[in-house]
């Protein structure tokens, strides 16, 4: 029996590979002549680094940039050098992940661009950028200082990058741009479809979760109207309705209006590079997961680009969570059972220690495989 984990990390909790090597480790306890390949999986935001490393057979470069709350942090990303390509997730510079408190009024994407120069200097022109996962919503603004492009209000003072100045902002200036920018590419792995403003834009859908309060974003979305009719003065090109341009609190829309940049589905661009397509055509089963099954996983997640790949090679799928909360969703769009892999009532705070999820995991993935098996397998330690 050939079997493929390709699982999502669990946030806060597990990697990828740490979420595959657990299911892996429980299918052979009740399977011990299982064949099962573990794949790195992700949709452009934590962990999209980490598969495309695997997969690339890249080197990660660790750097210090400034957090999302202006403190220093560690980064990671992923460079090929050979190919003068680097893969970034916003997530490793201005993730949620990265903050105890939510504060979008102080938020910035300044170490984003700190990677991109990072990577430029090492001879990258070629990047990929996931933007899952971010605690920003500075219209990207922060990342666009870092490389050079600065703001000032209508009195000739140059502004601080961050959410409150956005309205004040009058004139933009590249004087102080690297001109290697201009030589490079940018492919956003983004899989979402807002646009900057409106009720469905970033600060509408995606801000609640940023720590943005109802009655704040009114005023915030004007502002986010007011840098995008400046942009569009300046750069003769308005992409505030572009697909996608609401992503990771607008850095879509950074990238749209300033750089050489295309979008594709993070999951896409992750499968692609792992060719995981080829290690299916002959597995019989596919086990596949994320913290949390519900309805933003049927918007093209992990999981269900998994599902539809593997129903393309008649594979059977399974889907593992912390938590389930859109079973007969699931269903519907290729997974053919899933499971919580909790065994009773617990915190959150318990469930996400690294211990407990990757032994659920485990746990949970034997006893389901003990079933398919269909008889009782030696307990392996």
């Amino acid at each position: 029996m050939k079997i493929i984990a390709a699982m999502d990390s669990f946030k806060g909790s597990l990697t990828s590979m740490e979420a595959g090597n657990a299911v892996r480790e429980g299918i052979l306890r009740a399977v011990p002549d299982a064949r099962v390949v573990v794949k790195p999986v992700a949709d452009g935001g934590e962990g999209t680094v980490e598969a495309m490393a695997f997969a690339l057979g890249g080197e990660l470069i660790t750097c210090r940039v400034k957090g999302p709350i202006g403190k220093k942090v560690t980064a990671s990303y992923c460079i090929c050098r050979e190919k003068g390509l680097a893969v970034i997730e916003v997530a490793q510079a201005a993730g949620l992940t990265l903050v105890t408190e939510r504060n979008p009024w102080k938020a910035t994407s300044y170490g984003v661009g700190e990677l991109i120069m990072d990577a430029a200097e090492k001879g990258c022109r070629n990047f990929y950028v996931g933007l899952g996962g971010s605690a920003t919503n500075d219209c990207g603004i922060g990342m666009l200082d870092a490389l050079g492009i600065h703001f000032y209000d209508g009195d000739g003072k140059r502004l601080k990058a961050i959410l409150p100045n956005l309205g004040k902002i009058e004139r933009i200036s590249l004087e102080d741009t690297n001109g290697v920018l201009e030589e490079c590419t940018f492919t956003t792995a983004c899989d979402v479809i807002n646009p900057l403003c409106g009720k469905n834009g970033a600060t509408y859908v995606f801000g609640p979760q940023k720590g943005i309060m109802p009655h704040e974003r009114e005023s915030i979305d004007r502002d986010f109207h007011h840098f995008a009719d400046i942009c569009a003065s300046f750069l003769d090109k308005d992409m505030r309705d572009e697909p996608g341009a609401g992503a990771a609190g607008g850095l879509g829309y950074a990238f749209y209006s300033f750089f050489h940049t295309r979008s594709i589905s993070g999951i896409q661009m992750v499968l692609q590079a792992t060719e995981l397509e080829k290690e299916m055509k002959d597995a019989d089963l596919v086990v596949t997961g994320e913290g949390q099954l519900d309805e933003q996983t049927m918007m093209g997640k992990v999981p269900v680009g998994i599902a539809a790949l593997a129903k393309r090679n008649d594979c059977m799928v399974i889907a593992l969570a912390g938590s389930v909360k859109a079973g007969s969703c699931c269903n519907k769009n290729g997974i053919d059972a899933c499971f919580s892999i909790q065994k009773g009532a617990v915190s959150l705070q318990e469930a996400m220690q690294k211990e407990n999820a990757y032994n659920n995991l485990k746990d949970t993935s034997e006893q389901i495989f003990r079933l398919i098996a269909g008889k009782e397998s030696r307990h392996v330690t």
